[in-house]
């Protein structure tokens, strides 16, 4: 599976998925600067989580706004996959490839924790290794992953079963309406997601969870 990442200034977890995506798959991913116009020709970009541009503005929106997304914007819309986690999902609503939004922390504090997540939708690309329903531990480290969206929309994403991770009951960190953890784009090709499974991939790690979103990609091609 060929890979790539995309990294901007602020960025701070682009090694450590650089690092999972390569000892899962076999293959060095490619590190791409947020300045360049146009994305390799691979089956996955990831966009992946620190504090792009310090949060300035909001988390995400000068990110967002890098010329490299063009070319995201076009290859998502192609359908590649992309997966966005932490700041990476920030900076996906931002450029509007997802729908909602990522706001302070119920309790206006950073949380870095594990949680509990629980797969309602195992039907994506990014989840059919886990059983629907299956609750698995996850690292979260941020300040801004509530998550919101208008009555509208989301209704439109419960409808569309494009909600794919929730916080497991009793354990949501940062306030997220309906619980919400990780949502992917109607077509089901881009996924966003607070927590990060690139974390959690290896015994160092102390545990294996996350390696099941990466190990459903790999099996997939």
């Amino acid at each position: 599976m060929k890979s790539a990442v995309i990294v901007f200034p602020g960025s701070n977890r682009d090694r450590d998925m650089f690092h999972a995506l390569e000892l899962i798959t076999g293959s060095r991913p490619q590190h791409v600067w947020h300045t360049e116009s146009t994305l390799p020709d691979v089956d996955l970009v990831v966009v992946p989580g620190g504090f792009s541009y310090g949060d300035y503005l909001r988390s995400g929106a000068i990110a967002a706004r890098s010329p490299i997304l063009k070319d995201l914007v076009a290859k998502a819309n192609s359908g590649v996959a992309v997966l966005g986690v932490c700041n990476g999902f920030q900076i996906l609503t931002e450029a509007g490839l997802l729908p909602g939004a990522l706001m302070r922390n119920a309790g206006l504090t950073f949380v870095c924790k594990d949680v509990l997540m629980e797969t309602v939708n195992n039907a994506t690309r990014f989840s059919s290794k886990f059983q629907k329903g299956q609750v698995w531990r996850c690292p979260v480290a941020h300040h801004d992953g509530n998550y919101f969206a208008d009555t509208e929309t989301l209704s439109a994403i419960e409808d569309n079963n494009q909600v794919v991770f929730r916080y497991a009951e009793g354990t949501n960190p940062n306030g997220s309406i309906n619980n919400i953890a990780g949502i992917t784009n109607a077509a089901g090709n881009v996924l966003g997601m607070m927590p990060h499974p690139e974390n959690l991939v290896e015994p160092l790690h102390g545990g294996l969870d996350g390696r099941l979103l990466f190990d459903d990609f790999l099996v997939a091609h």
